[in-house]
């Protein structure tokens, strides 16, 4: 039985795949976002031997945002303990010690953007749609995700307006990878993630753990960083193993 009702989870090797399943259109209620925290910032628990994640959602629909009936309860006295734990969601698929793919089809509004935004990377189906429609809906929220995947110029003009664009569009802008055949979605999310999971366990989440940690930082100060993080994982087996078959393969390429 699934620990969780608002997730299904899919489980093959060190690769899982969790959907979104909140029908008809996987909007999250304040339960679905403590069960991403729960899942995201605690994966080994949940998903043993995991080295990499794909994030999509069931049905026609990646994610169309909060559960608005619920929303149209908020209050300034209710408001607080509910975006701890909205952030608490985004902010551990953000931080989740193994790389998240984000594989969205239909749209992803809102929350559902903030969510695709929080992954390390997402790929979208050609039908897939992107927005953030706060303004128009009266509250705050989603923009310095958005800024995750757009230039600032774009942000501004997809907040204000509120108008969402297509994933075609959003390939152009930089901010997803790849645009696939709604039929292919997952099969080319999970090409990428076989690409992750093809090194070693402790490099993946140190490079995760980098990645997060220079985002935010200058070229030198993030470098710097880096070189802590080598410092560290030099001693392990798994990055000694890995420069001793570099040193190899180089060797033979030049001794042919």
């Amino acid at each position: 039985m699934s620990l969780f009702e608002f997730l299904r989870i899919d489980s093959e090797g060190p690769l899982s795949t969790v959907w979104l399943a909140r029908p008809p259109v996987n909007s999250v209620s304040q339960a679905m976002y403590r069960e991403l925290e729960a899942l995201f910032s605690r994966p080994d628990q949940y998903l043993p031997g995991v080295k990499a994640i794909v994030l999509t959602g069931e049905g026609k629909h990646f994610c169309a945002g909060n559960d608005l009936h619920e929303f149209g309860t908020l209050t300034p006295e209710n408001s607080d303990a509910r975006m701890a734990e909205v952030r608490a969601a985004f902010f551990a698929i953000q931080e989740c010690p193994v790389p998240v793919i984000g594989a969205v089809h239909g749209v992803a509004l809102g929350t559902g953007l903030a969510i695709a935004a929080s992954c390390d990377f997402v790929i979208a189906a050609e039908n897939a749609r992107f927005g953030t429609p706060e303004v128009g809906v009266g509250i705050m929220g989603g923009a310095r995700h958005l800024a995750r995947l757009v230039p600032e110029p774009i942000v501004r003009w997809m907040y204000l307006t509120g108008d969402p664009i297509e994933a075609g569009r959003l390939a152009e802008l930089g901010g997803i990878v790849a645009v696939a055949p709604p039929t292919e979605l997952i099969k080319r999310a999970h090409e990428q993630a076989r690409r992750i999971v093809r090194h070693s366990n402790a490099s993946i989440r140190m490079a995760k753990r980098s990645l997060n940690g220079i985002e935010t930082m200058d070229l030198q100060e993030g470098y710097i960083f880096e070189q802590g993080l080598t410092r560290e994982l030099s001693g392990h087996p798994d990055s000694l193993e890995a420069r001793h078959a570099t040193l190899e393969q180089r060797a033979a390429r030049y001794i042919e």
